[in-house]
Protein backbone atom coordinates (compact mmCIF):
# COMPACT_ATOMS: atom_id res chain seq x y z
CA UNK A 1 0.00 0.00 0.00
CA UNK A 2 1.53 3.23 -1.28
CA UNK A 3 2.05 5.78 1.96
CA UNK A 4 0.51 9.22 2.05
CA UNK A 5 3.70 10.83 2.04
CA UNK A 6 4.71 8.96 -0.95
CA UNK A 7 1.52 10.25 -2.73
CA UNK A 8 2.04 13.86 -2.31
CA UNK A 9 4.07 16.40 -4.25
CA UNK A 10 6.41 19.26 -2.84
CA UNK A 11 4.68 21.56 -5.61
CA UNK A 12 1.05 20.71 -3.63
CA UNK A 13 2.93 21.96 -0.43
CA UNK A 14 4.20 25.02 -2.04
CA UNK A 15 0.85 25.44 -3.83
CA UNK A 16 -1.05 25.08 -0.49
CA UNK A 17 1.22 27.33 1.36
CA UNK A 18 0.77 30.19 -1.03
CA UNK A 19 -3.27 29.86 -0.52
CA UNK A 20 -3.25 29.57 2.90
CA UNK A 21 -0.96 32.85 3.26
CA UNK A 22 -2.67 35.09 0.93
CA UNK A 23 -5.98 33.35 1.94
CA UNK A 24 -7.31 33.77 -1.90
CA UNK A 25 -7.26 31.25 -4.80
CA UNK A 26 -6.27 33.93 -7.53
CA UNK A 27 -3.76 36.10 -5.67
CA UNK A 28 -2.26 32.60 -4.87
CA UNK A 29 -2.11 31.17 -8.69
CA UNK A 30 -0.79 34.84 -9.91
CA UNK A 31 2.03 34.63 -7.57
CA UNK A 32 2.39 30.87 -8.42
CA UNK A 33 2.22 31.36 -11.86
CA UNK A 34 -0.52 29.28 -12.90
CA UNK A 35 -4.40 29.14 -13.39
CA UNK A 36 -6.47 29.70 -10.52
CA UNK A 37 -8.46 26.11 -12.13
CA UNK A 38 -5.05 23.98 -11.55
CA UNK A 39 -4.48 25.40 -8.28
CA UNK A 40 -8.40 24.75 -7.21
CA UNK A 41 -7.73 21.07 -8.59
CA UNK A 42 -4.07 20.35 -6.94
CA UNK A 43 -5.61 21.55 -3.40
CA UNK A 44 -8.44 19.53 -3.59
CA UNK A 45 -6.43 16.29 -4.66
CA UNK A 46 -4.00 17.35 -1.96
CA UNK A 47 -7.08 16.74 0.77
CA UNK A 48 -8.43 13.93 -1.38
CA UNK A 49 -5.32 12.09 -0.25
CA UNK A 50 -4.93 13.76 3.21
CA UNK A 51 -8.91 13.21 3.68
CA UNK A 52 -9.54 15.97 5.18
CA UNK A 53 -10.45 19.57 4.31
CA UNK A 54 -7.71 21.68 4.71
CA UNK A 55 -9.77 25.17 4.03
CA UNK A 56 -13.02 26.59 4.47
CA UNK A 57 -14.23 27.66 1.25
CA UNK A 58 -17.62 30.49 0.67
CA UNK A 59 -18.08 32.30 -2.45
CA UNK A 60 -16.64 35.41 -0.06
CA UNK A 61 -13.69 34.37 1.04
CA UNK A 62 -11.35 31.25 2.01
CA UNK A 63 -10.10 30.61 5.75
CA UNK A 64 -7.83 27.59 7.54
CA UNK A 65 -9.64 25.59 9.83
CA UNK A 66 -8.22 23.60 12.68
CA UNK A 67 -6.86 20.87 10.19
CA UNK A 68 -4.99 23.49 7.39
CA UNK A 69 -3.54 25.38 10.29
CA UNK A 70 -1.71 21.97 12.03
CA UNK A 71 -0.87 21.55 8.18
CA UNK A 72 0.60 24.58 7.19
CA UNK A 73 3.01 24.42 9.73
CA UNK A 74 4.31 21.28 8.52
CA UNK A 75 4.18 22.56 5.00
CA UNK A 76 6.19 25.02 5.81
CA UNK A 77 8.60 22.96 7.84
CA UNK A 78 9.35 20.46 5.18
CA UNK A 79 9.50 23.18 2.32
CA UNK A 80 12.01 25.16 4.73
CA UNK A 81 13.76 21.98 4.80
CA UNK A 82 14.04 20.91 1.51
CA UNK A 83 15.03 24.24 0.26
CA UNK A 84 17.78 24.53 3.02
CA UNK A 85 19.39 21.13 1.94
CA UNK A 86 19.50 22.60 -1.58
CA UNK A 87 20.75 25.85 -0.67
CA UNK A 88 23.73 23.68 1.62
CA UNK A 89 24.27 21.43 -1.12
CA UNK A 90 24.94 24.09 -3.97
CA UNK A 91 27.65 25.78 -1.27
CA UNK A 92 29.38 22.71 -0.78
CA UNK A 93 29.36 22.25 -4.59
CA UNK A 94 30.89 25.63 -4.45
CA UNK A 95 33.43 24.73 -2.12
CA UNK A 96 31.29 26.00 1.06
CA UNK A 97 30.89 24.81 4.17
CA UNK A 98 27.81 25.48 4.92
CA UNK A 99 25.10 28.46 5.49
CA UNK A 100 24.08 30.22 8.39
CA UNK A 101 21.23 32.63 8.97
CA UNK A 102 21.21 35.32 11.49
CA UNK A 103 18.96 38.00 12.81
CA UNK A 104 19.87 41.08 14.95
CA UNK A 105 18.40 44.27 16.18
CA UNK A 106 19.99 47.43 14.71
CA UNK A 107 21.97 48.04 18.25
CA UNK A 108 24.08 44.69 17.74
CA UNK A 109 25.36 46.18 14.37
CA UNK A 110 26.77 49.31 15.57
CA UNK A 111 29.31 48.19 17.76
CA UNK A 112 28.82 44.50 18.86
CA UNK A 113 28.08 41.94 16.31
CA UNK A 114 30.59 43.38 13.61
CA UNK A 115 33.58 42.32 15.08
CA UNK A 116 32.33 38.65 15.97
CA UNK A 117 30.96 38.48 13.06
CA UNK A 118 34.78 39.52 11.29
CA UNK A 119 36.75 36.89 13.05
CA UNK A 120 34.11 34.39 12.30
CA UNK A 121 34.35 35.58 8.26
CA UNK A 122 38.14 34.82 8.84
CA UNK A 123 38.25 31.64 10.67
CA UNK A 124 35.78 30.03 8.34
CA UNK A 125 35.69 31.61 5.32
CA UNK A 126 33.48 28.95 3.12
CA UNK A 127 30.60 29.57 5.59
CA UNK A 128 27.70 31.44 4.07
CA UNK A 129 26.91 34.00 6.28
CA UNK A 130 22.80 35.59 5.57
CA UNK A 131 21.68 38.73 7.66
CA UNK A 132 19.08 40.31 8.27
CA UNK A 133 17.78 43.12 10.58
CA UNK A 134 14.16 42.21 12.56
CA UNK A 135 12.48 43.34 15.85
CA UNK A 136 13.14 41.27 19.04
CA UNK A 137 9.47 40.18 18.34
CA UNK A 138 10.06 39.11 14.90
CA UNK A 139 13.24 37.51 15.41
CA UNK A 140 11.22 35.23 18.52
CA UNK A 141 9.13 34.22 15.91
CA UNK A 142 11.46 33.16 13.16
CA UNK A 143 13.27 31.31 15.85
CA UNK A 144 10.02 29.31 16.71
CA UNK A 145 9.56 28.91 12.83
CA UNK A 146 13.48 27.72 12.64
CA UNK A 147 13.65 30.08 9.98
CA UNK A 148 16.80 31.51 11.10
CA UNK A 149 19.72 29.94 12.93
CA UNK A 150 21.09 32.69 15.58
CA UNK A 151 19.26 36.04 16.80
CA UNK A 152 20.92 38.90 18.32
CA UNK A 153 17.91 40.43 20.74
CA UNK A 154 17.08 42.48 23.57
CA UNK A 155 14.44 40.06 25.32
CA UNK A 156 14.81 37.38 27.50
CA UNK A 157 11.31 36.38 27.30
CA UNK A 158 11.41 33.31 24.71
CA UNK A 159 9.91 29.99 24.13
CA UNK A 160 11.07 26.95 26.41
CA UNK A 161 12.62 25.61 23.15
CA UNK A 162 14.73 28.84 22.14
CA UNK A 163 18.18 29.01 24.19
CA UNK A 164 19.85 32.30 24.92
CA UNK A 165 23.11 33.18 26.62
CA UNK A 166 24.51 37.15 27.36
CA UNK A 167 26.16 38.94 24.76
CA UNK A 168 27.05 42.17 25.97
CA UNK A 169 25.70 44.55 29.32
CA UNK A 170 25.79 48.31 28.16
CA UNK A 171 24.07 51.23 29.69
CA UNK A 172 21.39 52.95 28.82
CA UNK A 173 21.46 56.63 27.39
CA UNK A 174 19.41 59.96 27.58
CA UNK A 175 18.95 61.78 24.35
CA UNK A 176 18.08 64.98 24.87
CA UNK A 177 17.49 67.99 22.01
CA UNK A 178 20.77 69.95 21.60
CA UNK A 179 19.37 73.10 23.25
CA UNK A 180 18.28 71.40 26.14
CA UNK A 181 19.10 73.23 29.65
CA UNK A 182 20.19 70.01 30.93
CA UNK A 183 24.06 68.52 30.07
CA UNK A 184 26.50 66.02 31.55
CA UNK A 185 27.25 68.66 34.16
CA UNK A 186 24.30 69.48 35.75
CA UNK A 187 22.21 66.60 35.05
CA UNK A 188 21.06 65.16 38.49
CA UNK A 189 18.68 62.17 37.68
CA UNK A 190 15.42 61.51 35.93
CA UNK A 191 13.15 63.59 38.68
CA UNK A 192 14.01 66.70 36.28
CA UNK A 193 12.19 64.60 33.48
CA UNK A 194 8.91 63.67 35.19
CA UNK A 195 7.36 66.43 33.20
CA UNK A 196 8.59 65.44 29.50
CA UNK A 197 7.13 63.55 26.64
CA UNK A 198 8.89 60.57 25.87
CA UNK A 199 9.63 58.62 22.91
CA UNK A 200 10.36 54.97 22.82
CA UNK A 201 10.91 51.74 20.86
CA UNK A 202 6.87 49.94 21.20
CA UNK A 203 6.59 47.68 24.12
CA UNK A 204 5.20 44.83 21.68
CA UNK A 205 8.61 44.78 20.09
CA UNK A 206 10.61 45.74 23.26
CA UNK A 207 9.03 43.97 26.00
CA UNK A 208 11.93 43.84 28.30
CA UNK A 209 13.75 47.46 27.57
CA UNK A 210 10.11 49.04 27.62
CA UNK A 211 9.57 47.48 31.33
CA UNK A 212 13.03 48.74 32.38
CA UNK A 213 12.02 52.86 31.08
CA UNK A 214 8.81 52.41 33.32
CA UNK A 215 10.82 50.47 36.08
CA UNK A 216 13.66 53.66 35.74
CA UNK A 217 11.07 56.74 35.82
CA UNK A 218 8.78 53.97 38.69
CA UNK A 219 12.30 54.78 40.99
CA UNK A 220 12.27 58.53 40.54
CA UNK A 221 8.54 58.81 41.05
CA UNK A 222 6.78 58.85 37.78
CA UNK A 223 5.20 56.99 34.76
CA UNK A 224 6.79 58.32 31.51
CA UNK A 225 4.46 60.75 29.33
CA UNK A 226 5.08 58.57 26.09
CA UNK A 227 3.98 60.53 23.09
CA UNK A 228 5.36 59.12 20.06
CA UNK A 229 6.84 55.66 19.75
CA UNK A 230 9.38 53.78 16.72
CA UNK A 231 11.10 50.96 15.75
CA UNK A 232 13.83 52.64 13.69
CA UNK A 233 16.06 54.72 15.84
CA UNK A 234 17.12 57.33 13.70
CA UNK A 235 13.26 58.33 13.51
CA UNK A 236 13.66 58.66 17.12
CA UNK A 237 16.77 60.74 16.97
CA UNK A 238 15.15 63.26 14.55
CA UNK A 239 11.92 63.12 16.91
CA UNK A 240 14.17 64.51 19.68
CA UNK A 241 16.04 67.02 17.56
CA UNK A 242 13.05 68.43 16.64
CA UNK A 243 11.90 69.11 19.94
CA UNK A 244 8.80 66.32 19.91
CA UNK A 245 10.47 64.56 23.36
CA UNK A 246 13.25 62.91 25.15
CA UNK A 247 14.33 59.18 24.91
CA UNK A 248 16.40 56.36 26.69
CA UNK A 249 18.21 53.94 24.54
CA UNK A 250 20.91 51.55 24.89
CA UNK A 251 24.51 53.10 24.77
CA UNK A 252 25.42 51.81 21.69
CA UNK A 253 22.83 52.94 19.33
CA UNK A 254 24.92 56.69 20.11
CA UNK A 255 24.79 58.44 16.53
CA UNK A 256 27.19 61.19 17.33
CA UNK A 257 27.58 63.07 13.75
CA UNK A 258 24.64 62.91 12.60
CA UNK A 259 21.77 64.51 14.61
CA UNK A 260 21.37 67.46 16.74
CA UNK A 261 20.85 66.09 20.00
CA UNK A 262 23.00 65.54 23.18
CA UNK A 263 23.78 61.88 25.39
CA UNK A 264 23.80 61.42 29.02
CA UNK A 265 24.86 58.07 29.59
CA UNK A 266 22.67 57.07 32.45
CA UNK A 267 25.83 55.18 34.52
CA UNK A 268 24.29 55.36 38.31
CA UNK A 269 21.29 53.27 37.79
CA UNK A 270 20.46 49.71 38.31
CA UNK A 271 18.61 49.27 34.87
CA UNK A 272 21.27 47.88 32.05
CA UNK A 273 20.66 46.58 28.84
CA UNK A 274 21.70 43.28 27.99
CA UNK A 275 21.95 41.92 24.45
CA UNK A 276 21.30 38.20 23.90
CA UNK A 277 22.40 35.72 21.51
CA UNK A 278 19.18 33.23 21.17
CA UNK A 279 18.70 30.28 19.13
CA UNK A 280 16.40 26.95 18.69
CA UNK A 281 18.12 24.06 21.13
CA UNK A 282 16.81 21.44 18.13
CA UNK A 283 19.23 23.61 15.71
CA UNK A 284 21.20 21.24 14.34
CA UNK A 285 23.09 23.17 11.85
CA UNK A 286 26.82 22.80 12.33
CA UNK A 287 27.72 25.83 11.89
CA UNK A 288 25.83 27.15 14.49
CA UNK A 289 28.22 25.87 17.08
CA UNK A 290 31.17 27.23 15.35
CA UNK A 291 29.55 30.63 15.83
CA UNK A 292 28.02 29.74 19.33
CA UNK A 293 32.10 29.02 20.69
CA UNK A 294 33.57 32.17 19.13
CA UNK A 295 30.50 34.10 20.87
Amino acid sequence: MISIANQIELRQLRYFIAVATTLHFRKAAEELGISQSALSQQIQLLEAMLNVKLLNRTNRKVSLNRSGKLFLEEAVRITKQVDDSITNWKLKQDGSEGLLKIAFVASAMQHILPPILKIYDEKYPNTKLQLEELTNKEQIIALQEKSIDIAFVRTNKVHSKIQLQPVFEEYLTLVLPENNFITENNFKDMSSFSESSFILFPNENSPMYFQQILNLCSDYGFSPKIAHKSIHAPTIFKLVENGMGISIIPKSLRDNFNYKVRYIDLKNIPQKTTLYAAWHKENDNPVLQQLLDLI
